[in-house]
């Protein structure tokens, strides 16, 4: 299985990809998607949905592991983040991508084992985790990982839960 995790960001939209089965995984590659924070707010939408098309074209990924919605103090950042994550919502479902939707928490939970970790302890567990020599840079692209990672630790269980129910 081949899992593009996104930690979505109106400036700064950070990618990793994970390949790999329960959990045993391996890096591929990560980067960021990056807009000019200067541009009209549709264009960058337009720069992400781009960039992040062509992560998707180059890298055929199975499933968009993606941070889901968390609480700000600023309504208009949360505003901003949640129409970033409709347009990486959208562009999975338009590649036919199955869509993994994961909580702040949960993910800091199982990197890191504890909910309130902070940017440079995912940091350090995803470089762990991925036998890398240094945590990937920036703090995007390694959450995104995480993220990703995240979704390998959380699969099975939710493959399961889907046979019980169905």
């Amino acid at each position: 299985m081949r899992v593009l995790g996104i930690d979505p960001g109106s400036e700064t939209l950070g990618w990793g990809v994970v390949e790999g089965t329960g959990s045993k995984y391996a890096l591929v590659e990560f980067g960021t998607v990056r807009s000019n924070s200067k541009m009209p707010f549709a264009e960058r939408l337009l720069a992400v949905h781009a960039g992040l098309g062509d992560v998707i074209a180059r890298h055929t990924p199975d499933v968009v592991s993606v941070e889901d919605t968390f609480y700000a103090a600023n309504v208009s950042v949360a505003i901003k983040l949640g129409q970033v994550r409709g347009v990486v919502l959208l562009l999975a479902a338009q590649n036919g991508l199955e869509i993994a939707e994961y909580a702040p928490l949960l993910i800091k939970q199982t990197i890191v084992g504890y909910g309130a970790a902070d940017k440079n302890q995912v940091g350090e567990m995803t470089r762990i985790l991925l036998g890398l020599r240094q945590i990937p840079k920036p703090h995007d692209a390694a959450d995104a990982l995480a993220i990703a990672i995240c979704h390998f630790h959380h699969a099975g269980v939710n493959d399961r839960l889907k046979k019980i129910k169905g």
